[in-house]
């Protein structure tokens, strides 16, 4: 007889987790079907890794830099191994977390591999889900009232550059690195290429960029993308833009080259490793789609603004349906799915309201729309930028590049976006998240005291520079 559950998820990670608990809550039966390990691609191979590694490469690059504070250092090194010791001992810790919290929830997990199969004689709708095991044991059948398909996404590669795992890799071969190549060519400017380039750069890696667009970082501002490229030439990073990498050209021989096209004239690099990140794909096939009517677009699952798919007993979020690929996406998402199945009426998400955040050095932040968006769709506005130079904490840091950049609607003060580049500004970018889910206006920003001395203190200041008003500069 196959088990029966209220609810049953495929895939683990920060999505399904999530929702996992939150349907434990609310007092439903779950099942949570992972091939891998509980936390999925953010806690494993993603977020949690990535960000470890770039801590390290942080107090490498600040304890070189001490004798600037008084600080006397000599013959500072780095032990890679001890960096990546550091990295697994975080995500087993919150690994372990994770796991306790299933126990907690009296909730179910599968360690196998989920497909969806049709109708059958466990039930007349698809969606009972067959598991299959990795060690060859006997298929398990389980069968939920509602199904929630989380399955995250994958690296994507390049036509022709496949990954080799040696001379080749994306950002999952890069963080079991063992010790660092002297060399990097990373294919692509976007967030996971600028955030590895940061991190090699300040591990004393030679690292050059290329991008196919003319511009790095094209989700973000514009004027906090050419921030953060002047930041990381800075280091030493070298970027061409505008390039097409041609996969033919590629050798292997003791390291590895390659052209790309720009401008019409070929241009060859050499390297000791080449790093893909050019986004991720959903994670559609081999999970039963082909036995439901659920509709895929453009790779990735079509689903209502409470995440049902066209099978009103499925559901989908995070990767596998697009937008924005971030953990914090794919939580709230699930929430408002499993909500959703409980009967409640959540309030669907404004996307316009997430924050996205950028991890490298500099860092950078956003939420709402970007200067070039805002007027692309009609509105008159203002715009209110603060630079970190004037702000008394940024220099006692020894940080103190980069601005914040507020936007704003003429026509009724609404607050359309705000932009941060510089120091610790992926944890100030919260208060601008609040401000957008309150609908405040930048009056009202500029009119919340914020203390002295704090970084916090160029969020009043930006406000106040919408109206030309502000107080130090």
């Amino acid at each position: 007889m196959a088990q029966e559950y209220d609810l049953v998820i495929l895939g683990g990670g920060t999505g399904g987790y999530v929702a996992a608990i939150r349907a434990s809550q609310l007092g439903m039966k779950v099942a949570v079907v992972e091939k891998g390990e509980l936390g999925g691609t953010c806690l494993h191979r993603g977020c949690i890794p990535s960000k470890s590694l770039l801590r390290s490469a942080e107090v490498f690059r600040q304890t070189k830099s001490a004798g600037e504070y008084g600080v006397q250092t000599s013959d500072v090194t780095l032990d890679f191994s001890k960096v990546q010791q550091r990295k697994t001992d975080i995500v087993s810790t919150l690994h372990k977390g994770v796991t306790g919290l299933m126990k907690k929830g009296k909730i179910d997990v599968y360690n196998g591999y989920g497909r969806i199969l049709g109708p059958s004689i466990f039930s007349p709708l698809p969606g009972t889900i067959s598991i299959e095991y990795a060690n060859g044991d006997e298929n398990t059948m389980i069968v939920p009232k509602y199904v929630l398909i989380a399955t995250g996404s994958a690296p994507r590669s390049l036509p022709g550059l496949d990954i080799d795992g040696t001379f080749v890799i994306s950002s999952d071969e890069a963080l079991q690195m063992e010790q660092l190549p002297k060399s990097i060519l990373i294919i692509g400017g976007g967030v996971i290429g600028i955030e590895w380039a940061s991190m090699l750069a300040d591990f004393g890696v030679d690292v050059t960029v290329v991008e196919y667009l003319d511009r790095i970082l094209p989700t973000e501002d514009e004027e906090v993308a050419k921030e953060v490229e002047k930041q990381l030439k800075r280091k030493g990073v070298t970027f061409v833009k505008g390039a097409k990498v041609l996969a033919d050209t590629l050798v292997k021989d003791n390291g590895v080259s390659i052209e790309a096209e720009i401008k019409g004239e070929n241009q060859s690099f050499s390297t000791e490793k080449i790093l893909v990140s050019v986004g991720r794909k959903a994670n559609t096939t081999n999970i039963g789609l082909e036995n439901t009517d659920i509709v895929v677009e453009n790779g990735v699952i079509k689903t209502t603004e409470y995440y049902q798919t066209k099978e009103t007993h499925i559901y989908a979020i995070g990767d596998v349906i697009g937008g924005m690929q971030l953990a914090h996406v794919a939580s709230h998402e699930g929430i408002i799915a499993v909500e959703h199945m409980a009967g409640n009426t959540p309030a669907p998400i404004n996307y316009d309201n997430i924050p996205a955040c950028i991890y490298s050095d500099p860092e950078a932040a956003s939420v709402g729309l970007t200067e070039q968006q805002a007027k692309e769709q009609g509105y008159d506005i203002k715009v209110g930028k603060f630079p970190f130079k004037a702000i008394g904490k940024a220099l006692v840091y020894g940080e103190s590049d980069g601005f914040v950049k507020i936007i704003m609607n003429k026509a009724n003060e609404d607050l359309l976006g705000v932009h941060m580049v510089g120091p610790h500004v992926t944890d100030m970018i919260s208060e601008a998240g609040l401000a957008k889910v309150l609908d405040a206006t930048p009056w009202e920003i500029a009119h919340t005291i914020h203390p002295h001395p704090t970084l916090s203190e160029i969020m009043g200041e930006a406000a106040l520079a919408v109206e030309g008003l502000q107080i130090h500069g």
